[in-house]
């Protein structure tokens, strides 16, 4: 039995603007489910928004108190970040990755976005010619609307069927005309959750290097590959990075999800050394500055988008990465929550006739974490997507994550304990009705 009508998941999306609920936008989709919340009283299984779902790091909040009663808030922060900030970023990189990237090169940014935003365009103008990027699929949807806001061509493939050694072909493939300026990819990824293995890595990183292409590497679920004890600061195993295996990347970290940290919008934007410092002759006409790629993409992109990141912040965001190298907090350990969520949920929807769509990685299993996939025998993503709705359950389609898979994205940061049962039975009643 349905939770909620036909004619009232219409009339929501009607009030709401959603054009097509099947392929509707996270924003969206979160617009649907609470109006019908509101509405009704009833629950939603929210399994749309990527939002932490675990109390805020206290470590941030209480530096960042300091910091705003020191009287800082009264200057603006430097475009290139504050000094405590940059060097704790560069240690946090050197204790939980094991590269060494200087402290001028480490970027503080307005969350991943605008770290994303800003590297798309100096990518993309720093070589004429070589003006697209290339999407590693499935990815963050908002990637994509970024460059369409900046009129920039991309390319794209799902990696289901390309993984290990098949991915250098399909990547040759895909460089091999001399266009692409940038990789991108998530690890681990949204939405599938799988992960790149070192092989994968070594591909992406030799191939950058053949063709000048920049890989922007995507780590805002840093360590949270639970399948693998990443939370010791300097002892190996340290988070597998295409950075071991070219000198074209940028790595973009986030305080959102590994310390909850999400509504204060801090990131970093962490550049290779020799990238930072490469001189591009497109850049210097364009910009009349040295055209140096750091430079330029500090002071003539990023401070344009942002002017900079909220000095309190950054040094709450200081903070918690000094303790975490110095062992004081464990972030892995604190978000752990979500792949405990992950299993228990996998277990529900297993039990009544759903399977796992990204399941596995080259060698080993896909592990349980913030997101899972999910597809339903003879449902397309999309109706799937919309079908849920009617049983107060919220995602996204993989149709709009650049997957050519069927299925759904499932998040489970704001699942609850009381949530389960309830779960239970709305896909008991699903499977009944879909017999």
């Amino acid at each position: 039995m349905k939770v909620f009508s036909e004619d009232l998941v219409a009339e929501a999306c009607k009030v709401n603007n959603v054009r097509d609920l099947s392929t509707a936008t996270i924003g969206e989709v979160l617009l649907v489910a609470q109006y019908l919340e509101n509405k009704t009283g009833i629950p939603f299984i929210r399994m749309d928004q990527g939002s932490p779902g675990l109390p805020v790091n206290r470590v941030g909040v209480e530096a960042e108190k300091r910091a705003l009663d020191s009287g800082i808030g009264s200057q603006y922060p430097a475009a290139a970040g504050i000094k405590e900030l940059k060097e704790a970023a560069s240690e946090f990189i050197k204790a939980f990755v094991n590269i060494e990237i200087s402290p001028r090169s480490c970027i503080p940014t307005t969350g991943s976005v605008a770290g994303s935003f800003g590297s798309f365009i100096g990518c993309t103008q720093r070589i004429p010619g070589k003006n697209k990027v290339l999407f590693i699929d499935p990815g963050f949807p908002i990637q994509k609307s970024q460059l369409r806001i900046l009129g920039i061509e991309w390319k794209e493939f799902d990696i289901f069927s390309f993984r290990g050694g098949k991915l250098r072909a399909k990547l040759e493939e895909e460089m091999n005309d001399g266009t692409i300026a940038a990789i991108v990819y998530s690890n681990p990824n949204n939405p599938s959750w799988i992960c790149l293995e070192e092989e994968e890595l070594k591909i992406i990183g030799e191939l950058a290097t053949k063709y000048d292409a920049v890989v922007m590497e995507d780590l805002a679920y840093f360590c949270m590959d639970y399948r693998h004890h990443l939370e010791h600061p300097y002892k190996a195993p340290f988070v597998p990075t295409v950075a071991r295996y070219t000198d074209n990347y940028l790595l973009m970290t986030s305080s959102s999800k590994i310390f909850s940290y999400a509504g204060q919008r801090v990131a970093l934007l962490c550049i290779s050394d020799k990238l930072y410092e490469k001189y591009y002759p497109a850049l210097a006409e364009r910009y009349h500055d040295a055209g140096i790629f750091g430079s330029t993409l500090v002071a003539s992109i990023l401070y344009m988008i942002t002017s900079g990141c909220t000095a309190t912040t950054q040094l709450g965001y200081a903070e918690m990465l000094r303790k975490s190298c110095e062992g004081e907090i464990n972030f892995v350990e604190d978000t752990r929550e979500y792949a405990v969520r992950a299993e228990k949920m996998k277990k529900i929807f297993l039990a009544h006739g759903f399977h796992i769509v990204y399941d596995r990685d080259v060698t080993q299993a896909v592990g349980d974490g913030f997101f899972f996939t999910i597809g339903y025998k003879g449902m397309s993503g999309d109706e799937l997507m919309k079908e849920l709705m009617y049983y107060g359950v919220s995602s996204i389609s993989l149709s709009t994550t650049g997957s050519k898979q069927e299925g759904i994205r499932a998040c489970t940061s704001r699942m609850r304990e009381e949530l389960y049962p309830v779960l239970a039975e709305r896909m008991r009643d699903f499977q009944q009705d879909h017999i």
